[in-house]
């Protein structure tokens, strides 16, 4: 933002100083043909452009240069025992070696990090998830913006304290609206919160958990390890296989990803088989096919916060079915991973992160 309002920018060499350069930021609403997330780098003289360098955000925190293969060579890469990019493939060898999808994924990430590093790893995340969650059921105010969007989170928190002994099933289900809005808030004022798979999809994984932790039984870290590694494996499916991008397939890639993975995590905790798991990812990510991300204004607030609680729910729905279900499913996850990219190539621009479309190009009545 500095170097946008100053048009200059400065570059520290060494610890004796550095070098200060013009700026200018320009920014072009044409979708770059390599990417939706792309920025271009030009370093020009007085004259002549004698630089330039794009790079493409990929999600999960990944970054690509132009004209880079999508999946470059790794000279130096650990070959994981047990090798998959989809879910029949990993199915196949949970069956073949005796393996949930979370001891699978365990011996793989044994064969990069010791047992006690990914366990601290993996309770810094859940750490994190927490203070976000107690962070947001605390605060009070306003969201950051042009709307003045009121937080929910604490008010929502106040009134289910003041009804601590109930415990009906809209109690719960207003447990896990608070838990999925209060990171949602978080996210939308800047605060730390776990990318899951993106940060607009930030509240339904810790949303899941902590409604497990509060209704179900404790977490202890076991619990946690099992269900982050198997939240992983299937977004490694979705990523691998298709988007979980908003500017690439809309928010069935955010939203819908993050639900299938929150599901296939309660599954594993609650005791699922391979098929039950993954039929609890299939059934999540069935019903957010099609899925818009038009955010009002391109703020992550509308519809987005209320959208993480919504979908929250359906995380612990879709492993109850799965759970229950006693028939072989009609689709797979792999056909729905399909399914779910086809129909976010197909959407329309104006409903992927543009804000030109549906409820992108509402201009709310503000508040005050």
């Amino acid at each position: 933002k500095r170097a946008e309002n100053e048009n200059k920018i400065e570059l520290p060499l060494s610890d004796a100083g550095g070098i200060t350069i013009k700026v200018k930021i320009i920014a072009n609403h044409q979708a770059h043909p390599g990417h939706p997330y792309a920025m271009t780098f030009r370093a020009r003289d007085d004259y002549f452009t004698v630089y330039e360098e794009t790079w493409f955000s990929t999600g999960a925190g990944q970054v690509r240069k132009h004209g880079e293969p999508l999946t470059p060579s790794l000279p130096l890469r650990t070959v994981s025992p047990f090798e998959f990019s989809h879910a029949a493939q990993l199915l196949a060898l949970c069956r073949r070696n005796g393996l949930s999808v979370a001891a699978l994924m365990m011996k793989n990430e044994l064969c990069r990090h010791s047992p006690q590093t990914l366990q601290n790893y993996l309770a810094q995340i859940w750490d994190v998830m927490q203070q976000a969650v107690y962070r947001g059921l605390h605060t009070e105010g306003v969201l950051p913006g042009p709307y003045q969007v009121p937080r929910r989170a604490c008010a929502l928190h106040k009134t289910l304290q003041a009804n601590r002994s109930a415990s009906d099933f809209l109690t719960a289900l207003n447990w896990v609206n608070a838990f999925a809005i209060a990171v949602s808030e978080e996210n939308a004022s800047g605060g730390q919160i776990v990318t899951a798979p993106t940060n607009g999809a930030c509240g339904i994984i810790p949303a899941a958990l902590c409604w497990y932790d509060k209704f179900v039984t404790p977490l202890e870290p076991g619990a946690l390890t099992r269900f982050f590694l198997t939240a992983a494996a299937i977004a490694m499916l979705f990523k691998q296989n298709a988007s979980i991008l908003g500017s690439e397939v809309g928010c069935q890639g955010e939203i819908g990803v993050a639900c299938s993975m929150a599901a296939a995590g309660l599954a594993e905790l609650m005791g699922a088989s391979v098929e039950q798991t993954l039929s609890a990812a299939e059934i999540a990510m069935e019903h957010h096919l099609g899925l818009t991300c038009d955010p009002l204004g391109g703020q992550v607030q509308i519809p987005c916060i209320e959208r993480n609680a919504i979908s929250a729910v359906k995380a612990i729905n879709a492993a109850t079915m799965a759970m229950s279900r006693v028939s072989e499913p009609c689709i797979s996850l792999d056909e729905i991973i399909a399914a779910m990219y086809e129909t976010g190539k197909d959407m329309s621009a104006k409903y992927r992160e543009t804000y030109h479309g549906s409820l992108g190009k509402i201009q709310p009545r503000k508040r005050g």
